[in-house]
Order: structure tokens, then sequence, then C-alpha cells
């Protein structure tokens, strides 16, 4: 299930707002043609950018060069894109009730999910959903201003403070932090922003902080830091221990001095990882071709590109922080490649 160890945080393709069919087949003459989209919220955030990398890796149209040739090395008659969400929540409901085919998703918000618990519990356990794999390592972000009057969690009270979209997970884990510190959203003038825009209305001075869960750097927060002073507030060990208490097994994450210009100083926060969940309806033939094309080699080269995050993404830790079952599609892939996966569809044996 979770780790028990701390985490270190270390061109995205056109969202497709148009919605495809499922699996539309190609004249019997033809290649059989296959849509399949990835759920990964805003297009400033890291789900946005690892989805495009993601889709553009298992993408392989019939046109197509082979993949020794300098080609797409992805499943053939596969189209993959990468659609732009509210994020987590979203994602794991559309998945579940078969309205996109994959979504990226927190590992915290998908265990609710599956146990139906938490934002999940009035409409029960999804228990449909499957994971293809972890892909990297996440930290919540609490952006502010550097300098400002806010240098604390307590310090938010009464300020203009995005919480996080709609629908996203860094929405769900905001009001989980700010009760783990003894406050509400009442208690904020809270606003429920996508990134972007939370990071020019700080830019502007229309708002006076954010909060934001994504690998690290998080493009939206790397920008903003580029063109004026940011700060980050740290996630006290006592905030921490009461999240844990009430909340979950949630773990301490590091986000690295200078991973943002400006900000010289390490900062404690909470970590997560990022799943890629499918439906446990997805044919096993197919997620096991995805999970092949995925770690590839040369899905690799082109996850390095996109430096730090992509780099992160590796096998060796593909099954790291899964609170979901794996898919018998990927699962069998990575049985044949040797890692330790159980009849349970989790990493080694079972909590």
């Amino acid at each position: 299930m979770f780790s028990k160890l701390g985490l270190r945080c270390s061109s995205p393709l056109a969202a497709v707002i148009i919605a495809l069919p499922l699996w539309p087949t190609a004249p019997a003459d033809a290649q059989e043609v296959r849509f399949f989209r990835i759920g990964a919220a805003a297009t400033a955030g890291s789900f946005f950018e690892i989805g495009g990398v993601l889709a553009s890796a298992i993408s392989k149209p019939a046109d197509s060069l082979p993949c020794e040739e300098g080609g797409n090395c992805g499943v053939p008659g596969l189209v993959a894109v990468a659609e732009a969400t509210q994020g987590s929540v979203e994602n794991l409901r559309m998945v579940a009730s078969e309205r996109i085919e994959s979504g990226i998703a927190q590992s915290d918000v998908a265990s609710w999910a599956f146990a139906g618990t938490g934002v999940f519990a009035d409409e029960g356990p999804l228990k449909k959903l499957r994971t293809i794999a972890s892909l990297f390592p996440e930290c919540l972000h609490v952006v502010v201003r550097a300098a400002g009057p806010i240098q604390t969690l307590a310090d938010l009270k009464g300020r203009r403070i995005s919480l996080g979209q709609t629908g996203s997970g860094t929405l769900a884990d905001a009001r989980i932090v700010l009760a783990a510190s003894g406050l509400t959203e009442r208690d904020l003038s809270s606003e429920y922003l996508r990134s972007g825009t939370a990071a020019a209305d700080l830019a502007d001075g229309s708002l006076d902080g954010f909060f934001l869960i994504g690998g690290v750097p998080i493009p939206a927060v790397r920008a903003l830091a580029a063109i004026m002073p940011i700060g980050l507030l740290p996630i006290s060990d006592d905030v921490l221990s009461k999240m844990q208490e009430k909340y979950g097994p949630y773990v301490r994450s590091v986000i690295p001095a200078e991973t943002y210009p400006g900000v010289g100083v390490a900062t404690s926060t909470v970590g997560f990882h990022a799943l890629w969940i499918v439906s446990a309806d997805a044919s096993d033939d197919l997620i096991f071709a995805i999970t092949k094309a995925l770690w590839n080699k040369a899905t690799q080269r082109l996850l390095d590109t996109h430096d730090p995050i992509g780099r992160d993404v590796r096998l060796e830790h593909a099954l790291d922080g899964l609170t979901v079952p794996l898919h018998p599609g990927a699962s069998r892939f990575y049985q044949e490649v040797g890692l330790p996966v159980d009849i349970s569809g989790l990493p080694g044996k079972p909590d």
C-alpha cells in the first residue's frame, strides 16, 4: 500500500476536448484504429506534461515508420491523447464510469476511490479501478509571495487562497491540511482555480497564495518563480501527525532547495505518488501492450527530455506506492520482467 518511506520529489501534447468513440474500428482491409484517452488535469501541471509524453509513447498510427527506423514504438493502431481535466477525483470517476479510457491520479485519492471513503463515501467503492503503473513522486506545494505576511499555515487565515480546482486531488488534500492545521475553508477567502490561473493571480496581486500538488518541479510554479520571488510553506511535523492520525498514512516529503528560482532552502511537505489508472474491463492484451510500450527504451529516452519529472518515471519504481491493484495485463508484464507482484495485484506481500 503506501510506502513507509519519505518521498524525494525532485512540449506537452495539446489536449483533445472532443468526445472520441471508445474503440472505433477501421474498414476490414485496414489496420484497426483504437483511441485511448489519458485524463491529465490542468495544462500547467505535471500530470498534463507527463500525460502528453505517455500519449506519444504508446501511440503508433498505421502510417508510422517501424520503431527500429525511428518511427513510433507504441501499440500498433493505437492513437492516444492527453486530455485536460479537473484532476484526480474527476479522472477516477470518469475511468470508473468508462467515460475515459485512463487517467492519472494521486495515490491517496485513488485509495479513497477504491475503498469508497473520503470524497467518494457517498458513491461507494469504485472497485473496477486498476493500475498500469506508479509514474513519479509528487509533493504538496503551498505557494505564497517571498518575504510576505504568510510564513506559516496559520497565517493563511483571512487570506485569499486558491485550494485547487473542483474535482482535483489538490482540493481534497488542501481541505485535509487545513483541518489538521485547525482551519476550515470558511476561515479563508477561498477560491478554486486551475494552477495556471492561480499562478497568474498571485503574480498580479489578486491572490495571496495557492495549494498545488504535482511532480517537482511543477511547470506553473517554475514559471511563476521565474518572474517573481515566491515562498513555499512547510508542513510541520505536528500537522503531518494529525493528518496521519485522522486521514490516512501520509508520508513526509521534501522539495529540495533551488528546485525553484530563488527558493534557497529545502521545504518539508507531504508526499504522494502519481498512478496511471484504467478500468478492470480494459482488454488484458491491450494493457499488457501499453505497459510494455511505457517501459521500452524509446519511451525512456522521450521521458528523459522532460527532466527532472520524466527522469523519475522508471521501471524500478513502477510498483511504488500502489493503492489500487494492478490491471491483469500490467501485472503480467511486471511478472515477465521479474518484478515482485503477487496474486492480489499489489507489489510484494499483501499488508
